[in-house]
């Protein structure tokens, strides 16, 4: 690795290295609104009020899965896990998430990237303040994304939390890749479990068991 506009560094035991260049760039707010503007990146609905220095907050949908925890003896990776959620329709009325409660919920937007950028999906840090937490590992978005974004709910608060269908729930931020990538995401032969969903979509994990 070396600095950006410095010398290429070289060990004289191993010679030398290639030379990567290891940019991680985050677009700003005008880079952004141009992305946006060419379609390079596709936010639908969107609303330019909502574009940040570095992100643009991003809208929790009325449809949330709950876990249907006395079917099941115990989740099974191995096994198809449709039958453990129940998907449902909140209208306008808010859930309410109980302390140590999980669910899944889906952003409101439909989010498309192209094959040289990824994304990074955070909570908003006054609902954390709140104890209302929006993912658990799959806050990382693959180059070649297209669809809803699923959030990974969860009440770590010792009050009940109301999540209103339409609030602010997280914030998505782009990164510029080295490359564009070769296989991005959906890709023959990648087994890409869930793009173009739409909703809270369950986990497709037993489908690694079948490949």
């Amino acid at each position: 690795m070396r600095p950006i506009g410095g010398p290429a560094f070289v060990n004289c035991a191993l010679g030398p290295r290639p030379h990567y260049r290891l940019v991680r760039m985050v677009l700003s707010d005008r880079s952004i609104r141009e992305a946006l503007a060419s379609g390079h990146i596709v936010i639908d609905p969107f609303d330019e009020a909502c574009i940040q220095p570095s992100s643009v907050d991003l809208h929790v949908d009325r449809y949330f899965r709950l876990f249907r925890n006395h079917t099941s003896r115990v989740i099974d990776v191995r096994e198809d896990q449709e039958d453990l959620t129940e998907l449902v329709d909140v209208g306008e009325d808010p859930l309410i998430l109980h302390p140590g409660e999980f669910m899944l919920g889906s952003t409101t937007e439909r989010v498309t990237l192209p094959n040289d950028l990824v994304a990074r999906l955070e909570g908003k840090s006054s609902l954390g303040r709140l104890g209302l937490l929006i993912h658990s590992t799959a806050g990382f978005v693959d180059a070649g994304w297209d669809g809803h974004l699923t959030l990974e709910l969860s009440n770590v608060a010792n009050l009940p939390i109301t999540v209103y269908p339409g609030m602010k729930i997280g914030q998505i931020s782009f990164l510029q890749m080295t490359t564009a990538a070769d296989r991005p995401y959906g890709s023959d032969g990648l087994h890409s479990k869930y793009r173009g969903q739409r909703g809270p979509t369950p986990s497709r994990y037993a489908d690694n068991f079948r490949v």
